[in-house]
């Protein structure tokens, strides 16, 4: 695996940012395709191409905002409250309906024309917050989907689809990033880099998970 070349759908968050660096280690060459998709926190993308710098990876930004057109939802809508919690009855507003089809769609069409097969994403099952576009089972059918579509072989790679937050974490330190992950991706709803706001639904999972590792840590180094 590690003579081929992956491109990574890249947001500059804590998990892209993951797979990104895990990426650096699977594979021989890396790039990083980041999109404008009408998102409120576009300085996601700012710091997405700084982070791509500095991993020597080949970066580039696609505009793509007739998503944020198409449906109704807080991330897009900045007269619409977000949801801090998942409705009993319904996804919570901060789903953006097709993104993950959308985002690893151009993706595969970006990577055909480059002669790469390989696609790596930080979708994750484990932490599904209501998002069904973050399961495994969507996943390997787009998969089946993009290959048929253009008689391709892609390869859909999800290292933290069977990880939770914590485990995230952990990756990060073992790819020597947990710094960079901590202090310089946008995870945050509102738009706030690092530990962000401290109450929206991205913040709290990446806090809490967060909390979980730096807790095993140290009943490690105790023990």
């Amino acid at each position: 695996m590690n003579k081929e070349t992956a491109l990574v759908v890249f947001s500059g968050g804590q998990d892209s940012t993951t797979c990104l660096f895990w990426a650096k280690q699977m594979f021989r060459q890396v790039r990083a395709l980041s999109f404008r998709y009408g998102q409120k926190h576009q300085q996601e993308v700012e710091l997405a191409a700084s982070i791509a710098r500095r991993a020597d990876v080949a970066f580039e930004a696609m505009d793509i905002s007739f998503i944020g057109r198409l449906g109704r939802n807080s991330l897009t809508d900045s007269t619409l409250a977000m949801d801090e919690r998942k409705p009993a009855d319904n996804y919570p507003n901060t789903f953006v309906p097709g993104r993950n089809l959308f985002f690893l769609s151009i993706a595969a069409v970006y990577a055909r024309e480059r002669g790469i097969n390989h696609l790596v994403t930080g979708v994750s099952q484990t932490d599904f917050s209501g998002y069904p576009d973050c399961r495994d089972a969507f996943i390997k059918s787009l998969n089946v989907t993009l290959n048929l579509a253009m008689d391709e072989q892609f390869v859909i790679h999800t290292p933290l689809m069977w990880i939770d937050k914590a485990e995230t974490w952990a990756l990060a330190d073992r790819l020597g990033v947990f710094e960079l992950v901590r202090n310089d991706t946008l995870t945050c709803y509102n738009g706030i880099p690092g530990d962000g706001c401290g109450h929206c639904p991205a913040c709290k999972l990446r806090r809490e998970g967060l909390e979980q590792y730096e807790a095993v840590k140290k009943k490690r180094r105790t023990a």
